[in-house]
């Protein structure tokens, strides 16, 4: 069973939901988030990157830092940019990128129910990162960003959302990167009964992107229960913020890699090393069309990198992916990179920025070579999931990336 509930959004008022709108905080630095706010005193990166408002030499990661963002926050308040519905609501969620559209239901979740893998997780966190979120979260009191959660559709739920959208939106605007961002108010007590009801015969969901925010939400919920001597499980830091999508409107991006040198091979000898487990073909095709096929380049040139058969025979969910195989073979014997999370000659480069992102960084020297990957399917993220294993990172890039600032889940009223 698996409970949602409607809540009581902070949100912009209609005139401001465009500009209030931004990027996720962990997909940009400073000084891009400072570029991409600059001009725009409504932008909710004030609030979540609010070192943009404090000198350069302020560590982001200071108590300063969340101070401010608690005080911008608070000013989007009183200067009515924001404001709280009265009444718990759900609320209908649609981004369309180049024609293809994703529909979420914005909702709050049971910590209660991630904490038992009822919301089951595929990637590990860093306390660094779940520390950020933490002081993040217990400042503001409010889960200021959703988290991003997929479940098995039902038809069901996909009628009725289909109807409500017949309805004329609260907000509807297209990005600078031309996706559209539509949200609905379901404010009838029929259907938020029925959302209610419908959810609890689904077993289970699976969080997509935010694993650090929900991390983050299981902690603020225990250290908040332990202050509250009448704690009843009723309260709303038992609960956090989420968007959640079925399965089948989830676009997962391919996630490449680029190592930054060879690791003593010369470009002959780490050929002759690869061939002992992919057949190379000169290509110019640069993303790879099938799963256990990766995209190589280097000096220049485009190769295809075909799995033997003689690797390809695991049935662990996880040895399976098309990341596994190149960490497996190649990343590790042959380059060296025994940990991804942490070897610092490895980089990482989401599908959004493309090929050319992967040939300008070998071009220009600073990386000898690139791969790109076959995106990992839902199937195989779920089949992780139900398994208890952990995927190796970066081996998801979803996309579009939900905007930040359309709601907010207040932990205190």
């Amino acid at each position: 069973m698996v409970v949602v509930k409607p809540f009581k959004a902070i949100r912009p008022y209609k005139e401001f939901s465009e500009k209030v709108a931004s990027l996720p905080y962990d997909v940009m630095n400073t000084e891009e988030a400072k570029e991409m706010a600059k001009g725009n005193k409504y932008s909710f990166l004030h609030i979540t990157r609010s070192e943009i408002d404090l000198p350069d030499c302020v560590d982001v990661h200071c108590k300063e830092v969340y101070e401010k963002g608690k005080e911008n926050f608070e000013l989007f308040i009183k200067n009515k940019i924001l404001f709280q519905d009265e009444s718990e609501y759900f609320y209908i969620y649609r981004q369309i990128m180049k024609g293809r559209s994703q529909i979420g239901l914005v909702a709050v979740c049971s910590v209660d129910e991630y904490q038992k893998e009822i919301i089951k997780k595929h990637e590990k966190t860093r306390k660094d990162k779940e520390d950020d979120r933490v002081e993040h979260i217990t400042t503001l009191k409010a889960n200021a960003e959703p988290v991003f959660l997929t479940y098995k559709h039902d038809f069901e739920i996909d009628t009725l959302f289909a109807q409500i959208m017949k309805n004329v939106p609260e907000y509807d605007f297209t990005t600078n990167d031309g996706i559209q961002h539509t949200l609905w108010v379901i404010k009838d007590n029929k259907n938020i009964s029925f959302i209610e009801n419908k959810f609890k015969t689904i077993d289970c969901m699976y969080v997509a992107d935010g694993h650090h925010r929900s991390a983050a939400a299981s902690r603020v919920k225990d250290a908040f229960m332990k202050e509250n001597k009448n704690h009843n499980g009723s309260e709303r830091y038992n609960f956090f913020l989420n968007v959640i999508f079925p399965d089948n409107q989830m676009y997962i991006m391919d996630y490449n890699r680029a190592v930054k040198d060879l690791n003593g091979y010369s470009k002959d000898a780490f050929f002759k090393k690869v061939e002992e487990k992919f057949i190379i073909t000169e290509s110019s095709v640069k993303s790879p069309q099938k799963a256990n096929t990766f995209g190589m380049y280097i000096d220049g040139k485009w190769f295809t990198l075909t799995a033997k058969p003689e690797i390809l025979t695991s049935t662990d969910p996880l040895e399976v992916l098309d990341v596994s195989i190149l960490q497996n073979n190649i990343l590790a014997p042959l380059l060296g990179i025994d940990d991804p999370r942490t070897n610092k000659r490895i980089d990482f480069i989401g599908g959004i920025r493309g090929m050319e992102e992967l040939e300008r960084i070998v071009d220009d020297k600073s990386h000898a070579v690139a791969f790109s990957m076959f995106p990992t399917s839902m199937k195989q993220l779920m089949d992780i999931a139900d398994s208890n294993k952990i995927m190796p990172p970066k081996s998801t890039w979803f996309e579009p990336k939900l905007r930040s600032g359309l709601f907010i889940h207040s932990l205190v009223k």
